[in-house]
């Protein structure tokens, strides 16, 4: 059967997960000038996208077999333009409570980002079940393109209508899902498999071979998350670099290294563990030198390239899981999305509290200053190292993952038995 529309129809459910995750970050300034929103309030509204879609993907991971699984993929994009017309039209008719239709905005569209990582990677996957690796690389190199464009695009945007009317631009945005809501309508969904009871959701947390993949997807998830969010910041705080180059050259560069890696593999790759584990190796080194050099140069390069060498820890994990479960279900994909998840939301908190940590220790700017340093700066570069920690366990986990493949393979040739049947 052919499902080319099906696999456009993906795409650009990928694509509304990078506006969905750019949105807010790029209109926060505008928000703090025109309603006065703190730059707390403002930094929870990405804790409530992350807790949303953690939230979709524990419900998936334990209930997936309660739910008509093709419907939900056709009306995952109907949320995310009923989230985006929140976020943008009540903020502009009611400006006084403008905070709380931004949370109410963010809850919907996350609720179908959530819905998104759980059910567009088993669609690829039950798409293309020989070819599963550069399909599942392609996928999410359209994620990390989609940030590039919506950052430059919503900056062009903004600063041609001006910031007073944002709102014009996100209901520009919903063109997007839009077009996957028509894709998905037309467009026919492999078969996918769900657990039959909840039991059966529960007793593949027994299975090692699964929680391995899942460490891997939250190490994986860490490395590349602690460095994208806080990458602008890193460049302002830490290099002394403007603001307006932080953002070029810390989310839009940061992504596009992530999308061309992934681009790369998809029409090139092959040996996922190899890619996987140097990869995690080149990560380390990268957050090394951000976090140690002097050198503004060394600094930004370093940052840049944590994009390229973290580009696959993500969808690289989902490929192991493909392969040593080529049939999993829809649960074990939404574990592994909670996985990722979690790592993608714990270790840029991690980096906060460090660096906030390390700026406000009594002798802070004293010590900073021995470096020719600032506190801040110290801080940041404190916060960076600090997560150095994730790519090295990521390593570790990615090696442990080849060794329990050649152990696997090798039961299994013994035993005559295939991976489905150990879930």
């Amino acid at each position: 059967m052919n499902y080319r529309i099906t696999k456009y129809a993906a795409y650009s459910a990928n694509i509304s997960m990078s506006v969905i995750a750019t949105l807010s970050p790029v209109l926060f300034s505008t928000f703090n000038e025109r309603y006065g929103i703190s730059f707390g309030l403002l930094g929870l509204l990405v804790l409530v996208n992350f807790c949303t879609q953690l939230l979709i993907d524990l419900v998936f991971s334990f209930a997936s077999h309660k739910f008509n699984i093709a419907l939900t993929v056709r009306i995952m994009p109907v949320l995310t333009v009923a989230g985006l017309f929140v976020y943008a039209f009540f903020p502009m008719l009611f400006p006084s409570s403008a905070y709380i239709w931004l949370v109410v905005g963010t809850i919907v569209f996350a609720a179908s980002s959530g819905l998104s990582e759980v059910l567009i990677s088993p669609v690829i996957a039950a798409i293309y079940p020989d070819n599963s690796e550069r399909e599942m690389s392609k996928l999410h190199s359209v994620y990390a393109w989609g940030v590039v464009f919506v950052v430059i695009i919503s900056s062009v945007v903004l600063n041609f209508i001006g910031k007073e009317n944002w709102y014009y631009m996100v209901f520009g945005w919903m063109i997007i899902p839009v077009i996957s809501i028509i894709l998905f309508s037309v467009s026919k969904l492999p078969p996918m498999t769900t657990p039959e009871r909840t039991s059966g959701a529960i007793s593949i947390f027994g299975n090692k071979t699964l929680v391995l993949c899942v460490l891997c997807i939250f190490f994986g998830g860490a490395s590349e998350c602690a460095m994208s969010q806080w990458s602008s910041g890193y460049i302002e705080q830490a290099l002394a670099i403007p603001k307006l180059w932080g953002d070029i050259f810390g989310t839009a560069m940061f992504a596009f290294m992530l999308g061309l890696g992934r681009t790369l593999y998809g029409i090139f790759g092959k040996r996922i563990y190899g890619i996987l584990i140097g990869g995690s190796a080149g990560a380390t080194v990268c957050y090394l030198v951000a976090a140690l050099t002097p050198l503004p140069i060394a600094g930004l390069v370093a940052c840049a390239l944590t994009g390229f060498f973290t580009s696959m820890l993500w969808p690289g994990s989902l490929i192991v899981v493909s392969e040593k479960f080529p049939n999993a279900n829809v649960a074990v994909f939404a574990l592994m999305a909670a996985g990722g998840d979690l790592g993608g939301s714990i270790a840029p908190q991690i980096t906060g509290i460090v660096a906030d940590a390390v700026i406000s220790a009594p002798n802070a700017a004293a010590t900073a200053e021995k470096f020719g340093m600032t506190a801040e700066q110290l801080g940041m570069k404190a916060g960076i190292l600090s997560c150095v920690i994730f790519p090295v366990l990521a390593t570790l986990c990615f090696v442990l993952a080849l060794r329990s493949r050649k152990k696997r393979d090798a039961a299994l040739l013994s035993e005559n038995k295939t991976p489905d049947e150990l879930l």
